[in-house]
């Protein structure tokens, strides 16, 4: 089979993107199937094509391996925060949280306080993943508890995760979008307050409303879940040692999966000082299949029923196909060939603004990898902007508004596919409740429109240069 190198025609990337998402869009959401099998659809029509094209096989072996090294690292983490979640529950912290939650927050304002924690400890911590898996999976057993829509509890957690995560230094997302524009990190998180306080705030004020009316919880009920944990579990003020060392390994910059480790380490060892008849075999089967509580309520054994490595599999398996279909995109040009004739076309600003937010959103849904989405449309907009004479941070602000928090929204992205692996609950049914993700590029678009934030680049220096 002879090699094809040339790239295609915009028509025929165009028509080629069409069908794909049309083909994911109408399995997932038309017929209900599996993002797995939709997604494997979707790469079957992508070698059709390359066939036709007479594309070889090493270009197709490339775009797949190609695609999924950039996800071979939240791979490892999704399966140590599978081993994460079973032994924190079985050391008891997450029991631990959730009555310290039942005592400490607000049974009529449950949901927009667990929108402001979760917010609060994203932004110390850096990560949404880190706080969706330890005390989001709290919030979650006690919204549940209380009878609330368990949706809108994880589109709540989710929010607050999300807003933490894009305006934490500590953040990966956030500093990869800096670095992509060339902008200061701090400048860069100074600039995202143009659109993210106003959806943080908007945010808030739905989850307040929405929250409240939806409350259909009864002190007894509260109280009898609370009676169940203290007697099923060890519920302990050393609780709050795994989760210091998950702060403090944020401050000192350590890894992901090396903070996950150590906090899985720490689990166990409060495992074994707890009951020291536990066998290591025992505990290595929790690690592996996940806890299963028995404790007499079978509400409470079905929330704390959760966790282990094969609980994530799933989610593993899908995002190794979805970034096999972005590497397989990204080999044939089919999306370069479309992102490079779009950016040629803008004239102005909101144009532009636009343009870049459904490219990034389109990254998104295409690839279903966060740092895609912010890498592919910042290279190829950013001598567009630099033209146009915008500061750097207003194309870094738009890429995290299109980009960063979308892919929460994504049932076969990687992040959405996290959400909905780790809860328990659809993607497509949270969706509607992630009010941070929904506004953010709503109110990147009114910045475009209004003006506002949408800065120019400082010339002073270039002007005395010049002269």
């Amino acid at each position: 089979m002879r090699k094809q190198t040339t790239a295609p025609s915009l028509k025929e990337a165009s028509l080629m993107l069409v069908v794909i998402v049309l083909s994911i869009a109408s399995g997932v959401i038309g017929l209900g199937i599996s993002p797995n099998i939709a997604i494997l659809f979707a790469i079957a029509l992508v070698m059709l094509y390359a066939s036709l094209k007479k594309y070889s096989f090493d270009r197709l072996h490339k775009g797949i391996v190609e695609g999924i090294k950039p996800g071979i690292i939240p791979i490892l983490i999704f399966i140590f925060v599978g081993a994460l979640i079973a032994v924190w529950i079985q050391a008891g912290i997450i029991p631990t949280l959730m009555v310290v939650g039942f005592k400490l927050l607000s049974v009529h304002w449950f949901v927009p306080s667990i929108f402001v924690v979760c917010a609060i400890v994203g932004s110390a911590v850096g990560s949404a993943f880190t706080v969706m898996s330890t005390i989001g999976i709290a919030f979650f057993g006690i919204g549940t508890t209380l009878g609330l829509n368990p949706a809108l509890v994880v589109g709540a957690i989710v929010s607050g995760a999300v807003f933490g995560d894009k305006m934490s230094p500590l953040s990966e997302s956030t500093n990869l979008a800096a670095a992509v524009v060339d902008a200061d990190l701090f400048a860069h998180i100074k600039h995202l307050m143009w659109s993210t306080l106003p959806a943080f705030v908007i945010s808030f004020l739905l989850y307040a409303l929405i929250g409240h009316s939806d409350h259909t919880a009864s002190l007894e009920k509260v109280q009898t879940v609370t009676a169940v944990l203290e007697k099923q579990f060890m519920i302990s003020g050393w609780s709050i040692v795994p989760l210091s060392l998950m702060f403090i390994c944020a401050w000192k910059k350590i890894p992901a999966l090396v903070t996950i480790l150590l906090n899985i380490f720490v689990a166990v060892g409060m495992i074994l000082i707890q009951n020291p008849h536990t066998s290591l075999k025992a505990i290595a089967n929790v690690i592996e299949s996940g806890f299963v509580a028995h404790t007499g309520n079978p509400q409470i054994n079905a929330l704390l029923s959760r966790g282990g490595i094969e609980s994530m599999l799933p989610t593993v398996s899908l995002i190794i196909l979805t970034l096999s279909l972005g590497g397989l995109l990204m080999e044939f040009q089919l999306i370069t060939t479309v992102m490079q004739h779009v950016a040629t076309k803008l004239t102005n600003p909101v144009r532009l603004v636009a343009t870049t937010l459904a490219t990034s959103i389109g990254v998104n849904l295409f690839i279903g990898e966060q740092f895609l989405s912010v890498i592919l449309p910042g290279n190829a907009f950013k001598e567009v902007y630099e033209k146009a004479g915008y500061d750097p941070t207003v194309l870094g602000r738009t890429l995290e508004d299109g980009g960063t928090v979308i892919n929460y929204l994504v049932p076969w992205g990687i992040a959405g596919s996290f959400v909905a692996g780790t809860f328990g609950v659809p993607t497509l049914a949270y969706l509607p409740f992630v009010f941070f993700s929904l506004l953010s590029p709503v109110f990147s678009l009114v910045s475009s429109i209004t003006g506002l934030g949408m800065d120019q680049a400082q010339t002073e220096l270039t002007a005395v240069t010049d002269a």
